[in-house]
Parts: C-alpha cells; sequence; structure tokens
C-alpha cells in the first residue's frame, strides 16, 4: 500500500469505523468487546485489499458477516454456551443454600460465645490458629480444641450440616 492509498484508508476508517461498530455491536448481541474484534479483523482484512476493493464498506461489512458467522459456528462446535450467569451458579439450588444458611445460623446461636467466634474467625474469616489465638488471647491449642469440640456440637446440633462441615475439617 503506498502513501495515497494509506490515507484514503485511514480517511475510510474514520469516517465509517462509527457506523462498523454499530453494525459489529449488533451483529454480535451486543458484546461490545466481540463487536471491537470483528470490526478490527474485518479493516484488517479489507487493508490487505484496499487497492482491488471498489465498495469497501460493502466489502467491510460481508467480511463482518462471514466472520461472525465462522465465529459463531466454531463456538457450537466446541460446545460454548453464552450465558448471564456462570454455569456453576446456574446449577445451584438456592433455595437448600437459604435452607442451609438458616439452619447454621440457628445451630451456631446454640453454641457458645467462644465456640462461635472460634468458628467464625477460623472457618469463615479463615485465619490460621495462631492469629485466631492472638486475638482471643489464649494458646493454640486451645483455638484446636475448642474448634474440634465446637463442629462436633454444630454435627449433633445439626446432622444436616454433617456433608458442609465435613469441608472444615
Amino acid at each position: 500500500m503506498d502513501a495515497a492509498d494509506e490515507q484514503r484508508f485511514r480517511e475510510f476508517v474514520s469516517a465509517r469505523s462509527p457506523a462498523l461498530m454499530r453494525l459489529g455491536f449488533l451483529l454480535t448481541g451486543g458484546d461490545q468487546h466481540a463487536a471491537e474484534d470483528l470490526v478490527q479483523t474485518a479493516l484488517a482484512k479489507l487493508a490487505s485489499r484496499w487497492r482491488r476493493v471498489e465498495a469497501p464498506e460493502a466489502y467491510a461489512k460481508q467480511i463482518m458477516y462471514r466472520q461472525q458467522i465462522s465465529w459463531w459456528r466454531a463456538s457450537t462446535r466446541r460446545g460454548e454456551v453464552v450465558q448471564a450467569t456462570p454455569p456453576e451458579l446456574a446449577g445451584q439450588d438456592l433455595n437448600h443454600q437459604s435452607e442451609l444458611r438458616m439452619v447454621l445460623r440457628t445451630a451456631l446461636a446454640r453454641l457458645t460465645a467462644r465456640q462461635r467466634t472460634v468458628l467464625v474467625l477460623r472457618y469463615f474469616e479463615d485465619l490460621p490458629e495462631q492469629d485466631v489465638a492472638r486475638a482471643l488471647g489464649c494458646s493454640v491449642g486451645t483455638v484446636r480444641s475448642t474448634a474440634h469440640r465446637s463442629l462436633a456440637r454444630l454435627r449433633e446440633i445439626a446432622p444436616e450440616l454433617a456433608q458442609e462441615l465435613e469441608v472444615a475439617k
């Protein structure tokens, strides 16, 4: 591409990029980043054939249509599914999670203040035993034994939490 062609290409990009972005936005279903990728791909391909193209905007649009179809086909072959929420979250039973939270809250209320504090600091705040001991002004051994007894008491009070409490072991 000589200097004159490069200047005409730059002028085309400057003048038509907003319209191409709007088209890209519509083609990608409103995905801004995918639209930018689509326009960039089209402009890169157009630049390589700039001298031979008679209708640059029509050519760029055709590239965008075909590229979007190629990306769509490739994603369906890979089995990708675009979702508003991650699949890990979509499959969870939120009612079950709410029930577990209520059971845990009730069970924690039946523990002593020291037991609750040790469990919250150790497992909810994820503090090391040394930090919990320092915060409570006791030994690491006391933290370990209190945590062990507190978990055992929770299993006794709320057997439905057994599976979740296994993670804390």
